[in-house]
């Protein structure tokens, strides 16, 4: 599981791994802005993934 999140969505991303994989969520900053957040249109500026 992996979500690409902006600053404002990266709880959310974390709490959805947490509750649905049971393992704690690993956050990599994103170098080059070229995507937006699973949960809304601004830019991701992270990779919350399991």
């Amino acid at each position: 599981m992996k979500f690409m999140t902006c600053l404002e969505h990266v709880e959310i991303a974390m709490e959805q791994i947490i509750d649905e994989c049971e393992v704690a969520p690993t956050i990599e900053k994103i170098e080059e802005l070229s995507t937006n957040c699973a949960f809304c249109n601004e830019d991701a500026v992270y990779i919350v993934s399991e």
